[in-house]
Order: structure tokens, then sequence, then C-alpha cells
């Protein structure tokens, strides 16, 4: 991606190198590798968030110094936050409406959320409680080297996802699945939750057509990187690889091809108006 002389969000809360107080969950599988698997497979990844208590997960700020490649995956993130604040102001005023930017927490290790205690095994994930959009930038590494989802377009992709949940708070989408999720089988909860991810992944594609619109940010390769890390990613890729089998039922983000084809939908269309995916029959998203 073209980012040179782009501005960053000042809406960052850097955590990184800070100790939590109290004591912080790891999270279901306690590793980076089994809560990648989580966060993509997983509706709310604060649903994770055990209460399973552990000390000195994270260094004090004394002993923290951030190598240059993890500022440089700082500044990233807060230029591609910027982006967003820039593309979602725009289209909100478009349809006569106001948008309020998700503050972003970068930590390392553990830190704490309007959602309850977050590990770097819950991957990145937003908390409509405190409208905030939490990362710790290792997830980057692990998308490169355990996902095979590298570039930083796909990097982009993840941060614009998540940003897409809050567009989809402050529209009350999330509210609205919430309340019927308390009143479905746990079939119908999945379905309607990878109706979700799925128009989060539409609204990322938003953001990449106005960013590329504004900056010409967007290079040859770069769709080719978010396509496959949205492949990647799909419910149904993630099984084979951690089980050997399916399980449709339990599918909650969507699979390789529909996450990919409603990423692509916003990078082409541009429009918010297309990313309707409560009204298409299940079997056609």
């Amino acid at each position: 991606m073209r980012l040179d002389g782009r501005r960053t969000s000042d809406n960052v809360d850097d955590r990184r190198g800070k100790r939590p107080s109290g004591k912080i969950s790891l999270g279901i599988g306690g590793t980076i590798v089994v809560g990648l698997i989580i966060w993509f497979m997983g509706g709310n990844p604060v649903s994770f968030l055990t209460q399973q208590a552990v000390d000195g997960i994270t260094t004090t700020n004394g002993n923290y110094t951030p190598t240059a490649e993890e500022e440089k995956a700082a500044t990233f993130a807060k230029t591609i936050l910027a982006g967003t604040e820039d593309v979602w102001t725009a289209v909100f005023q478009q349809n006569n409406m106001t948008y309020v930017p998700p503050k972003m927490v970068l930590f390392s290790g553990a830190t704490q959320s309007g959602c309850g205690n977050a590990s770097s095994s819950t991957g990145p994930f937003y908390c409509p409680a405190d409208k905030t959009v939490y990362i710790d930038l290792s997830f980057f590494d692990e998308m490169d080297k355990q996902l095979n989802a590298g570039g930083d377009f796909a990097y982009a992709y993840v941060i614009a996802h998540e940003v897409g949940h809050h567009v989809q708070n402050l529209l009350g989408t999330l509210d609205k699945v919430h309340e019927q999720q308390q009143r479905m089988s746990e079939k119908e909860s999945n379905q309607l939750n990878v109706r979700l991810e799925l128009q989060a992944d539409f609204y990322a594609g938003i953001w990449a057509f106005y960013d590329n619109k504004n900056f010409n940010s967007i290079e040859d390769g770069d769709i080719e990187e978010g396509l496959n890390a949205a492949s990647q990613i799909g419910d149904d890729r993630l099984q084979m690889q951690s089980q050997g089998y399916t399980v449709p039922d339990s599918f909650n983000h969507g699979t390789s091809a529909q996450r990919s084809r409603w990423l692509k939908k916003g990078l082409q269309t541009g429009n918010i108006a297309d990313g309707d995916t409560f009204s298409v029959p299940y079997s056609q998203l």
C-alpha cells in the first residue's frame, strides 16, 4: 500500500508494555495459534475470555522498549485507522449522519477492555461497550507465519473489518442482531453472526474503495493479498486445518468463498447500500 505522507490517528491508546491491574485471562486455548482460530471462528471473541487468571504475562513500562519493526507496525495501524476515520466520516455525511470514530488500543500480551479482560490469544476485536478496537500488533506476524495471510493490505483489512463492526454499532445493527440471537437456536444464531461478519468484511471493502479513491493507496497485488486473507480465514478452511472436517452449522464468520465475495463486493461498488447481508437467502450469501 502507498502510505507515505499520510496522517496518523491520534485516537489511539498505546498500552504496549503496560502491565494491567489485577489478573488477566489467557482465553481459550492459551496460545496464539489456538487463539487465532478462536477469533476467526467465534462470533464475539469476548465470549472466549475466561476467568483463568495468570500473573506476569506483560512487562512493566520500564522494561519495555519497542523494536523498530514494532514501531513500524504501530505507525501502520495508526495510519490505517486515520484512513477509516476519513472514509467513514465522508460516507456518513453523504447519508446525513455523523460518524464518531472508534478508539484503538494497542497492547502487548494483555489488557483490560470495556468487554472484560483480553489477551493476545483472543486476536483483534471490537468492544461495543467502550467503542474501541483492541489489537496486539504481534497478530500481524501470526497472520503471515501461521495463516499464510501476510501483506500490508491484508493487515489493513483486519483493522478495517473491526472498524466495520463499529459502523454496525453506530447504525444499530449490532444491538438488533444480539437481541435477536437471544431468542434463537445455536444454529440460527451462528447463521445470523455469519451475516454480521460478512457485512463487516463488506465494510472493509468500502473503506478500501474510498481510501484508494482519496489517496491512490492500492498497489499491484494488494487486492489479491486482501482476498487471500479473507479466504484463509474462512470457517471451512480453518476447521479443515484444525480438525480435518467441517461442521457448517457451527460456522459463524462465513466460508472462504463468502468472505472473499463480500470483501470484493465492497471493493468494487463502494456503495454502503449494497452491503445488506441480512436480506439475502442464507444459501446465497
